[in-house]
């Protein structure tokens, strides 16, 4: 079954030539069922390729889901036209009053900064506030899981020595519908300056499903998954670490070669995709397990 779109995003012509089937808004309401409601908080620069990068996964389900895409109306975007934004993004304001069955807080480059000193923190708390009441699961992703664990549980980031970057091999350690189908072990791909460690989380109602020597907490929950943390990238294409490895090196930066990444460590190789079947049965087990089976089908029972 398909995701229903605006017909205009940028990402329906990327899913369309990848064989994935999308529906515009248009046909889907002479559909006589009620599509899962979904919201994506989008806090990655370019929104385009994360917008891909997610609907690519989201998509792998028999469940038709009505996707809708939100940013900070108190950030200004360096990367995504305003006319792009408006026409095609939601933000808090127009969406507040509304109820959906999931919502993913995206990723930002921003966590080396204090929570406190990001410019849109006080929108994204209100965000994370209103959630509680709107929103049946919720799942946060990179620093977006870290900006969830601090304003929820008051957990905070811990640096890092150098940054974590590359594919890094998690163990299963905790029993839960949301990790079904996985093995013992999976590859990640992780991109981050912080981490959170599982000791932290011993005070808390969250259960830790992976974790890494390297990476620390990988993914953690509440057993009615209805907060997931995923700290890593399962949603990145193959070339995003080469993108971002290529950037900085184009900036100065002098960044370290991704590890367990290109073929022989030769940044000029295509990478190894290591962990597609991960990603896809991440997003599935979320969308049929935390999601269809226990959403109400009328979503004022939310409150």
């Amino acid at each position: 079954m398909p995701i229903t779109l605006d017909k205009q995003l940028a990402a329906i012509d990327v899913l369309r030539q990848e064989n994935i089937f999308v529906m515009d808004s248009q046909r889907a309401r002479t559909q006589n069922i009620r599509p899962l409601k979904i919201l994506v908080v989008n806090l990655m620069p370019k929104k385009a390729n994360t917008e891909v990068q997610l609907l690519r996964h989201l998509a792998n389900t028999p469940l038709q889901l009505e996707v809708e895409f939100l940013y900070m109306a108190s950030h200004k975007s360096k990367n995504a036209s305003n006319e792009y934004l408006e026409n095609y993004y939601r933000t808090f304001a127009d969406i507040k009053d509304k109820r959906y069955d999931g919502m993913i807080i995206t990723g930002a480059p921003v966590e080396q900064l204090p929570f406190q000193e990001v410019d849109y923190w006080g929108e994204l708390c209100q965000l994370m506030e209103w959630s509680k009441t709107h929103v049946y699961s919720s799942l946060h992703l990179c620093w977006g899981a870290q900006a969830g664990l601090y304003y929820h549980f008051g957990i905070d980031k811990q640096p890092l020595e150098k940054k974590l970057s590359g594919i890094y091999e998690q163990e299963v350690v905790g029993t839960s519908p949301l990790l079904r189908g996985f093995d013992d072990s999976y590859r990640c791909p992780h991109s981050r300056y912080t981490t959170i460690y599982p000791d932290q989380l011993k005070k808390c109602s969250l259960q830790i499903l992976a974790e890494g020597p390297e990476v620390g907490v990988a993914i953690a929950a509440s057993d009615d998954l209805r907060q997931i943390y995923s700290f890593g990238h399962l949603e990145y294409s193959r070339d995003t670490l080469s993108e971002e490895y290529h950037r900085d090196l184009n900036a100065g930066i002098n960044p370290l070669l991704p590890i367990n990444y290109f073929p022989d460590d030769d940044p000029e190789k295509k990478p190894r995709l290591t962990w597609s079947l991960a990603a896809s049965t991440f997003f599935s087990n979320w969308i049929n397990y935390a999601v269809y089976q226990e959403t109400p089908y009328d979503l004022a029972e939310l409150d």
